[in-house]
Order: C-alpha cells, then sequence, then structure tokens
C-alpha cells in the first residue's frame, strides 16, 4: 500500500551544488512561489478566455470550475479549446523569460534550450480513471541525458484536485518498461514492490517543480465536485544536447487537423519565438 509525504522544498538561492546534488538523490526540485502571482494570473486569464463557456474562474472557490461536460485530453471539447490555448504569446513566451530560465540554468548551465512543445494541462472532476497515470518522461519524449521536465502551478491547486505526484528516487533505474493505460499518454511505466512513498503536496500559485526525465511522476484523480486544476510544462536541456524530432512540433498538432506552427503564429506580433528552434545543431529521430 502507498503512502504520501510532502514535496521537499528548495530555494533557487541554494547553492547550486547542493541543489544539483538534491536533484541527483531525489530526481526533483521544488521551489515555492518562484514566479510571481500576477505573470501566472494573467495567463490564466487568457485560458480562461480560450475555455468559455466550459470552464470560468470562481473567485469565492479561488479556483477555475467546471460549467458544462467533464473533458480530458483528446475529447471533443479539448479538442475544440486546445489549438485556442495553444496559440497564445504569453504561453509559449512564459518559458523564456528570465525567472524561469534561471531555474533551469541550475542543472544545465548558462545556455539553456526550451523545446518548442509546450504544454497545458487542463484537469476536469467526473473524469475518474482519466488521470495521467504514472510514467516517465524518457520514454515518452524520446529523452536525452539531460532532458528535465518543468511543471509550474498557475492557480492554488489543493487535495482532490488533481495534484502532480513525483516518486523520489525513481530516476536512478533509468527508463522502465512500459504497459498500456487509460488517461492521458496511454502508458504506465512499472512500479517496483518497494516503491511505496510518493511525494505530493497542495501547491501554491506560482510554484514550481523541476523533474528529472526518468523520475516517475502522475496526477491523482480530480474527485471534486467542480473545481478544475490548470498547470502548463515544457521540458528542457542544454543547449546542443540530442532532441528527439517529435518535440518540435506542437503538442497534439500531429492529431488535430490544421493544428501547426503556422496556425498557431498567425495571430503573433513578435516573431523572436517563430521557429526559434530551426537552427538547433542536434535534432535526431
Amino acid at each position: 500500500m502507498s503512502s504520501n509525504e510532502a514535496l521537499i522544498v528548495s530555494a533557487a538561492d541554494e547553492p547550486a551544488q547542493t541543489l544539483q546534488l538534491r536533484f541527483q538523490r531525489d530526481g526533483y526540485l521544488y521551489f515555492k512561489r518562484q514566479v510571481a502571482p500576477e505573470k501566472c494570473a494573467s495567463l490564466l486569464r487568457g485560458f480562461l478566455h480560450c475555455l468559455a463557456p466550459h470552464i470560468d474562474y470562481d473567485q469565492a472557490a479561488g479556483s477555475p470550475v467546471l460549467r458544462g461536460e467533464p473533458f480530458f485530453e483528446t475529447d471533443p471539447i479539448w479538442d475544440e479549446v486546445y489549438p485556442r490555448m495553444q496559440s497564445l504569446y504569453e504561453f509559449h513566451n512564459f518559458f523564456h523569460q528570465d525567472d524561469i530560465q534561471q531555474l533551469m540554468q541550475i542543472l544545465v548551465g548558462e545556455q539553456v534550450f526550451v523545446y518548442p512543445m509546450k504544454m497545458a494541462r487542463i484537469a476536469t472532476p467526473k473524469k475518474i480513471g482519466y488521470e495521467t497515470p504514472p510514467h516517465q518522461d524518457a520514454h515518452s519524449h524520446q529523452a536525452g541525458p539531460t532532458m528535465a521536465g518543468i511543471w509550474v502551478a498557475l492557480h492554488d491547486v489543493q487535495e482532490g484536485m488533481g495534484r502532480l505526484k513525483l516518486l523520489p528516487g525513481s530516476h536512478r533505474g533509468g527508463v522502465r518498461q512500459v504497459f498500456q493505460a487509460e488517461g492521458v499518454g496511454g502508458v504506465q511505466c512499472e512500479i517496483f514492490p518497494d516503491e511505496n512513498v510518493w511525494h505530493v503536496s497542495d501547491v501554491e500559485q506560482g510554484d514550481v517543480i523541476i523533474f528529472h526525465s526518468c523520475c516517475v511522476h502522475k496526477a491523482e484523480p480530480n474527485t471534486s465536485a467542480d473545481k478544475v486544476r490548470i498547470s502548463i510544462d515544457t521540458r528542457f536541456c542544454d543547449y546542443g544536447a540530442p532532441v528527439f524530432v517529435t518535440n518540435l512540433e506542437p503538442h497534439h498538432g500531429w492529431r488535430i487537423e490544421g493544428f501547426d506552427w503556422h496556425s498557431i503564429y498567425s495571430d503573433w506580433k513578435d516573431e523572436a519565438l517563430q521557429f526559434y528552434w530551426q537552427e538547433y545543431p542536434h535534432i535526431f529521430s
């Protein structure tokens, strides 16, 4: 039977070597309130505009709430709203600003490559069994040796809203065998009998979790009555490390008709981030 312990909190002003050693030991780093609340709130407002009328923000509850039918990644409603969310310049630019870049630099040095594939997560209630199962990004992203994930809470997330859980130390054994499973991604990796303590906490707006590509992680089911968890994540590595070619495509661009970089960029006024990876030196397929 598994149990939970709180996430281990790190501080960005700790010595880099201390943070690197903790990352090597646990497979993740958790930073409290690392992104300014107003930056998270601004992006959340943009997302909610794209998600209307299915989801809006309840001031009394202090969270996004479901106003219509529940849905999960690849459902028709999700396919309708997700290209609109992906088309927000603010979303893609979020990971290229100094506050996020400085956290990435702790692990990979001054030259950071942020993967073009940016991901927004929408965990609605009333979809029990469709939450993200335990998995490793090393499998799904064909990870190079220095790739890591970075996850940001756009609003406070309490127990029952589909929190992110990590299996500490699970990165040390490398890439694991996978099995078909329900939920986002469609696969689950092997969990060993002695791995029964997961790390999870309620998180606040602006909290950041960075995790190793082999660190096993999953989402709890959203068991709330109507609250929705909206978060964002991407992957990064040191500049020049190998990157698998599918990571250069929009998230789910391979399965939603008409959804590609040209459609995403159609209303952008700033061209600096458009196709910024085209000269990247180490793409493999």
